[in-house]
This record gives C-alpha cells, structure tokens and sequence, in this order.
C-alpha cells in the first residue's frame, strides 16, 4: 500500500462518506485552531444525454462547509465544484452535490450530531 493509499484510507474515515468518491484533497492547512482541508470535485462530466459536448471551464466560487472538530481543531472543508460549458446550448451545467444539512453550512454528520446534542 502506497502512502498515498494509506492517507486515503485516513481521509475516508474522517470526512464526509461521499466527499472522496467525488473529490480529491488537493491542500491541508493546519494551524493550532484551524484544520483546512482543500477538496477540488474530479474531472468527471455529469451525466447528460449531451455529455459528448461538455467542456470543463474550472470552477464554481468555493463554499466551506464546517465538519467535525478534530484534536481540539476546528475542521472547515472548502469544496470546489466544477463547472461545465454545453457546447450545444451554451449553457453552464454542473454535479450537485448534498454536502450540507440543510440552512446550515455544517456537513450533514456533524449537523445531525449538534441537532441531538442539542434535542432538537
């Protein structure tokens, strides 16, 4: 197993379930309060009867997403989604992703977690 496989075998039991399957790490920035973990979405076309005339152009502004606090860190997530041109309609397209509870910007773990602890 590579060190990179080991880190992701890491990073799965850490993040968000889905986050991995569409994203990659690409920075970590680590202070004494703040954990910042980097996601960027994978270079992969939402599915589209049109995907032939799909063209990547970058990405959407990033959002941060707070998650679970790790060894008295705070965590923030900063996911970038891709954005997509349809060649045919012009239009801009892009994956959507659920990564947060709904009216928060907590990932939908951690959320849930506060809402019980809470009783709400």
């Amino acid at each position: 197993m590579t060190s990179y496989d080991t880190l992701l075998v890491l990073a799965r039991l850490i993040l968000p379930v889905e986050l991995l399957d569409c994203f990659d790490i690409v920075e970590i920035e680590n202070d004494a309060e703040m954990l910042t973990i980097h996601l960027d979405e994978q270079n992969l076309p939402p599915l589209s009867p049109t995907v032939h005339s799909l063209e990547s152009k970058g990405f959407l502004p990033a959002v941060y997403i707070r998650d679970f606090p790790i060894r008295d860190r705070k965590v923030t997530l900063c996911v970038r989604r891709r954005k997509w041109l349809n060649k045919e309609t012009g239009s801009i397209i892009c994956n959507t992703f659920e990564l947060t509870a709904q009216g928060t910007r907590h990932s939908k773990e951690f959320a849930s977690f506060l809402k019980g602890l809470l009783g709400e």
